[in-house]
Order: C-alpha cells, then structure tokens, then sequence
C-alpha cells in the first residue's frame, strides 16, 4: 500500500476540526486523523507493506520548465507552496510520528510523491494499492499487474476502488470502450486554445516511473522503531488514542507506547 502522503494530510486537515488540539491547545486535527485514516485502510485493506510517499519538491523543475504555470497558483507570497497556517507546525510532527512509528516515509529530491508512487508501484512484484485523492494517479492502473488507485474524493470511509474498467468507463480509455465524440467547431476550437498546454502536458502530467531510490521494504512495524520517542509524541501532542487504533491496526501489544 502506497499513500500519497500530502493528500492524506491535506484531506485530514480540512475533515477534521480545527478544534482538535494538543494539551497546549495547538491544532493537531491533520496528524490524528492522518494516523486514524492510515489505521482504518490497514483494518480494512490489509496489506503486508505500507509506504508513505512524500513531495520532497511540490512543484519540481522539470515541471515548471515545461510549463511556468504549474502550481502557480499555490505559491506563497513569500516562495514555497501555501498550506494553512494551522496545518504547516503539524507536518514536521507527522514526520516525527511515522519515524518513532517505524512506518517508511520515502521521497526523492526534486520529484513529487506521484513519482515515488510511480516508481515503487512500477518495480513491485506484488499486487499495489495505491490511495490519493489525486485521479493523476489513475494513469498507473494497471490489471495485469495488479496495480489498483484506492480513490478518497468521498472521503475514507467510502474509497472508490479504480481499476481499468473504472477508467475505461469514466474517461473511455481505451478509446474502444465508448464512441469517439465528432471533432465538432466547439471541440477543436478548445484543442486549439489549449495547445500550449496539451504540447507540455507529457512532461507535466506523466508520472516518473524510474526515479533512484534505494530499495524499500515497507515492512510493517509489529512493535514502534523508538517506543520511547513515540510515547513522549503522544503525550506532547494529544496523539493517544490516535496512535493506540494505529497500533491495534499493527498488532502492536498494548503497552507500546510505554516504552
């Protein structure tokens, strides 16, 4: 099981309220209930490999190259990717939970999490979900390899499972699947307004499948890499009952975060 990480976050962030806080009244929502969403797809998927894909560069150069607007619209007055006020603190403490956790966090320099996804679903030899709310994704769907997108635009707890029929039937690829609409006035009119797009979207869209990066177990942890360390994060951070569902999900035994 692949997650694309920020995505999970982001969805975390805005479904979760604000109002869930650490003893010291800070807003934790976004870390609880990444790691409530990561124990409910463990329960319900089972994996026996879990890896959380990161953007170690969100906007990465090649892209932005190929194509200036890019993400423009989500950069920050002062450089970097805007993201809440109230989420920013709590991504470092995420990074911190996952390592204590034991859970793999992988990213690449200058690549997104798409492409690590990308990379780690193309080199696998076992069936692969992957789950986003990014549909970009869609195009690693792959039945023969048992390549899957687990698809939370309505939210975790009811996952669109994709695979090729889904897509086929959603966007008629392949074309054989549905009738190609007629290239009508209107129709190529919008093909030739976005020509610039369409002759960058190769580079912008595709997703990197052969990025290095180091070999990956994703084992998962039956007992926290550092109980110790993990215990004090729930205890700083309110993270408690978040990270006790996370250990049943893992078959942690219930004093784990005693140290």
């Amino acid at each position: 099981m692949l997650l694309d990480a920020a995505s999970l976050y982001f969805r975390a962030f805005y479904g979760v309220p604000t109002s869930i806080t650490t003893p010291d009244g800070r807003p934790i929502n976004a870390v609880r209930g990444f790691l409530d969403m990561t124990a409910r797809l463990l329960t319900t998927h089972g994996p026996d490999r879990l890896v959380a894909c990161w953007d170690d560069d969100w906007r990465p150069a090649f892209r932005v190259e190929a194509l200036p607007s890019y993400k423009a619209h989500r950069v920050a007055p002062e450089g970097g990717e805007e993201v809440p006020d109230e989420l920013s603190p709590q991504v470092p403490i995420l990074v911190e939970v996952l390592a204590a956790a034991g859970i793999d966090r992988v990213g690449a320099p200058g690549y997104e999490a798409d492409d690590v996804i990308g990379t780690l679903a193309t080199r696998a030899r076992r069936p692969v979900d992957v789950v986003t709310g990014d549909r970009d994704l869609f195009q690693l769907v792959d039945d023969a390899r048992g390549v899957r997108v687990l698809y939370t635009a309505r939210g975790i707890g009811d996952i669109e499972l994709v695979d090729e029929a889904a897509v086929a039937a959603k966007y008629g690829i392949p074309r054989t699947v549905v009738p190609r609409p007629p290239l009508t006035a209107a129709l190529l009119k919008k093909l030739h307004a976005a020509a610039d797009y369409l002759d960058s979207a190769p580079v912008v869209v595709a997703v990197a499948k052969t990025i290095d990066l180091p070999p990956i177990e994703g084992t998962l942890p039956r007992t926290p890499a550092d109980p110790a360390a993990l215990g004090a994060l729930a205890e700083r951070h309110g993270l408690d009952s978040s990270l006790r569902r996370l250990g049943a999900a893992l078959g942690w035994p219930e004093d784990a975060l005693a140290g």
